[in-house]
């Protein structure tokens, strides 16, 4: 079983696996620990991670990357349009109100959602993760971020789904940061609880969390978010204050051009991080459009000045997160700042205003979420012995239901999970109905939702059911917040109460206790503690009858549920298939590739080898034919050849192994025959000096075979030597093998035969002397 967390994040992903000796970091094939969010369509191939991003210049218009932003958003959300603004390829949207991707690939248009593109870095991850481990891998924990809706965390299983993964969890980054953190911590207060915040400064986003240790316990109070506000809106602000200094001073406009704006923002990204560390900073770029190079300069104080907006938004998730715990900043023992836009120095100073301590950086900040899931996933993993330590998360939005059109009531509100909620958490309803039943699940705050996100969520269908009376049968319907952070209905069952002979002599009328049970049952939820259901029950009877007197029958009921927006079963059959299909179409023109590779290989070191190495061993007429196909053979390769089957590439390597073959064996046994004729001598010698403490005959016997020998090997040497090195020897190293090996085992023969006999007499001896 794998033990293994991904952590997606909007540029990079990285994996985490758990091995005996630690949690560890996995490299990719270019032995990099992050691995880039890209997806390349090239001319008759993908390239994925770290192979997309090095395509994405030449081919910008088929690449996709920040495909996290668009998992299970609507096309018309206005910050999804902004988005797009942004990125180079072309979008519509889909018949369910999503995104479509399109591009061209293999000569065709191509359609692709964002999820079928999140399951190809899925994938790819899970190849990198599987060369690494040599194992399959189909478990793991996979990190997302605490502002997802039910929507989108389902599409992420799905992408799993097709990639060939099972998630055990979908985590929020930042209870998976705090794993990661207090597992390993054993200085917490013995007195009472240790808080601390952790906030998270991603790509695109800002998540601030505040959790509860105790020895063997954390506890997430509350997560707290901006879901527009990440590293990559500060390198924006570098982008538009040199977009328009370009604009002034060399005329060009890089918004009109689009591989110069990729330029121009990958040049800003590494510009902000240069700033990190010194006053000011240069910008230079070569040809970034019209043939001109630009060049540009910036102090951290500008810099700063541009860039104040975004940095008064960054305390506003921290002092939410605060409140939302209901503790004040005396409180808070340490403050953790991670992620990839964290290392501004202006945020640190914010911060540290803010909390009234400087921040630590005691974890990784590009690795730590990966990590935390990887410790996760060795926690539900049987086959892993982890420390005893318990993790409670909160969900950050409150949850309700509704039956035909009314809300659900459950006490003082229409909440049935509340924001803050720890889960995996289940409620169980109960309803009177007498045909089917339809739910649905909303988001009961609008206000707690990322800006665009509809209210609606999913609906259920219970039923058809029957009673088998003409009253309204009870349903007992089980709700449940998953490990993923999903709604689900786990089930539904249809409940019958029957009164036993003994109630019936208790003069107990059947239809009035039927009665009183419903007038107990009429409440519409049976409110419960995590896992634990709470039913009210009657406890008023007449006579002898009592309420254990009373069965319940219990007939499950199917359950129909509908994701607003999300993948039916054929949907994610047909997106299975469909990458399936991508997949081996990518290994096919791999092995291509590489078995062109291997045949251009051959042709320059058999043409090099057949005028030195091999000289000696090939006649003219076969160096005259061999040059002549090699020359054949790579003129097809770089025209008609250059873009073939792995079979054709495989069979002009055999037509040339025909040619070169013969020569390169007689090469390979000049020294492998030298060798093999010292090995028959040395045993021949052995043989006769193993002769001296033998009896006369068997001596005899012994010298006579190695005699033979050594006439074979001088015979046959002689007329060896009597032929051209480039001629088919007529003493091949395997005939010397086989004649040592004759040797040997006639030898071994003679002694074994010989031996026998004695070993009789004297057994024959000891029985006479008994």
């Amino acid at each position: 079983m794998s033990v293994v967390g991904f952590d997606i994040g909007n540029e990079n992903c990285v994996i985490a696996v758990v091995k005996q000796r630690g949690v560890d970091v996995l490299l990719n094939d270019e032995s990099k620990r992050e691995t880039p969010a890209v997806v390349c369509f090239g001319e008759k191939q993908r390239f994925l991670g770290s192979a997309g991003a090095a395509s994405s210049v030449m081919n910008p218009k088929s690449t996709i990357f920040q495909v996290k932003r668009l998992i299970g958003r609507n096309f018309k959300d206005p910050e999804v349009q902004n988005e797009l603004t942004l990125l180079p390829f072309e979008t519509s949207e889909g018949k369910d109100g999503g995104i479509l991707i399109h591009l061209k690939y293999l000569g065709e248009a191509r359609t692709f959602t964002p999820v079928q593109i999140l399951a190809m870095l899925f994938s790819n991850l899970k190849d990198i993760t599987e060369k690494n481990l040599e194992i399959p891998v189909t478990d793991c924990v996979i990190g997302v971020p605490s502002y997802f809706t039910d929507l989108q965390r389902r599409a992420y299983l799905d992408a799993a789904t097709i990639a060939g993964l099972k998630p055990l969890r979908l985590m929020h980054d930042c209870a998976a940061i705090a794993l990661s953190y207090g597992i390993y911590k054993t200085d917490f207060s013995k007195t009472g609880p240790t808080y601390v915040a952790f906030v998270d400064i991603g790509h695109c986003d800002t998540q601030v969390s505040i959790v509860s240790f105790e020895a063997g316990h954390m506890r997430i109070l509350s997560h707290a978010f901006d879901s527009s506000l990440g590293g990559r809106d500060f390198d924006d602000v570098l982008f538009v204050y040199f977009a328009k200094q370009f604009k002034e001073l060399y005329n060009i406009d890089v918004y009109s051009n689009m591989r110069a704006s990729i330029r121009l923002r990958s040049a800003c990204e590494k510009l902000k991080k240069v700033l990190s560390a010194n006053a000011e900073a240069p910008l230079n770029i070569e040809c970034l459009m019209d043939e001109k190079d630009v060049k540009g300069f910036i102090k951290r104080e500008e810099f700063e000045r541009l860039a104040s907006g975004l940095l008064e938004r960054i305390s506003v998730p921290s002092r939410k997160a605060l409140a939302d715990a209901g503790l004040s900043v005396r409180k808070i023992h340490s403050v953790e700042l991670v992620g990839s836009g964290s290392r501004i120095p202006a945020i640190s100073k914010l911060l540290s205003s803010l909390y009234g301590k400087e921040p630590s950086r005691t974890l990784n900040s590009s690795e730590c979420v990966a990590r935390g899931c990887a410790l996760q996933c060795a926690m539900l993993s049987p086959i892993f012995r982890v420390r005893e330590y318990e993790v409670q998360d909160a969900f950050p939005f409150s949850i309700g239901f509704s039956s035909d059109g009314a809300q659900i009531s459950t006490g003082s509100n229409c909440i049935l999970f509340p924001k803050g909620q720890p889960f995996p958490s289940t409620k169980v309803l109960t309803f009177q109905r007498s045909n089917l039943l339809h739910l649905e699940a909303f988001y009961a705050n609008l206000n707690e939702l990322p800006a665009g996100v509809s209210t609606n969520m999913s609906s259920f269908t219970i039923g058809p059911f029957q009673a088998s009376s003409n009253e309204k049968a009870r349903i007992k319907v089980k709700v449940q917040l998953n490990l993923h952070g999903i709604v689900t209905v786990e089930s539904a069952m249809l409940v019958e109460d029957h009164m036993d002979d003994s109630a019936r002599r208790g003069n107990i009328h059947p239809q009035m206790d039927r009665t009183k049970m419903d007038s107990d049952s009429s409440t519409n939820v049976a409110n419960s503690e995590d896992n634990t259901t709470v039913h009210s029950q009657s406890s008023d009877a007449a006579g002898n009858g009592t309420l254990k007197d009373k069965a319940n029958q219990r007939f499950e009921i199917p359950v129909t549920e509908n994701i607003y927006g999300g993948m039916t079963k054929d949907e994610l059959s047909e997106a299975q298939e469909k990458e399936l299909h991508l997949t081996q179409h990518d290994k096919a023109v791999e092995q291509a590739k590489d078995q062109k590779n291997a045949l251009e290989s051959y042709v320059y070191e058999m043409r090099n080898k057949l005028f030195n190495t091999y000289r000696s061993f090939a006649s003219d007429m076969e160096r005259e034919g061999i040059s002549r196909s090699l020359q054949e053979t790579e003129e097809w390769l770089y025209e008609d050849g250059d873009d073939e089957t792995e079979n054709a590439y495989t069979a002009k390597m055999q037509d040339l192994k025909k040619l070169v073959d013969p020569v390169e064996n007689r090469y390979k046994d000049e020294e492998a025959r030298a060798q093999a004729t010292r090995d028959l001598l040395n045993s021949i010698v052995d043989h006769r000096m193993s002769t001296d403490s033998l009896p006369t005959e068997d001596r005899g016997l012994i010298i006579d075979e190695c005699n033979k020998a050594e006439q074979w090997l001088r015979e046959r040497t002689q007329q060896q030597d009597s032929l051209p090195k480039n001629a088919d020897p007529v003493l091949w190293s395997r005939d010397i093998k086989s004649r040592t090996e004759d040797l040997n085992s006639t030898c071994k023969q003679i002694l074994r035969t010989k031996s026998s006999p004695a070993n009789s007499d004297e057994s024959s001896s000891l029985d006479q002397q008994e």
